[in-house]
């Protein structure tokens, strides 16, 4: 339980920004979750080829995600290992807190790859479109 918090805290503060509301958030405001365009895929008038492409995406993205998720995860616990030691060796935690960062960052990279991708399947209209629906409050 206790690594799960330590990732739990971990994951809070390098979120940051990322945790923001769409509005508040400026890359979150020029890109399109797979959620959003779900969501509005016969207002945006989504055709089979798109849906089938960001579908596919999704799949391959998923994969890949659970996979870093695990490398994360065995960061953790070597960090949570090195956390629990007395003394604690200071340079070998923040060198292991270090490993996680670059985990979540590799995770974050893959998000934001996925947004970009599945923006580019979409034409201009599409995206004005959604930018105009995703103003709308639900």
């Amino acid at each position: 339980m206790k690594f799960y918090k330590v990732c739990f805290i971990l994951l809070i503060f390098a979120a940051g920004s990322w945790a923001q509301k769409p509005g508040d958030d400026p890359i979150a405001q020029a890109l399109f979750p797979a959620e959003l365009v779900m969501k509005y895929h016969q207002e945006i008038n989504l055709d089979e080829g798109q849906s089938k492409a960001i579908k596919e995406a999704i799949q391959k993205a998923q994969t890949r995600f659970l996979d870093m998720q695990w490398d994360m995860q065995a960061e953790a616990e070597k960090l949570v290992k090195l956390l629990k030691a007395r003394p604690v060796d200071e340079s070998a935690v923040l060198a292991q807190v270090d490993q996680v960062l670059n985990r979540e960052r590799e995770i974050k990279k893959a998000q934001i790859s996925l947004l970009i991708h599945i923006k580019n399947l979409l034409s201009e209209s599409q995206q004005n479109k959604l930018t105009e629906l995703r103003q709308k409050p639900s």
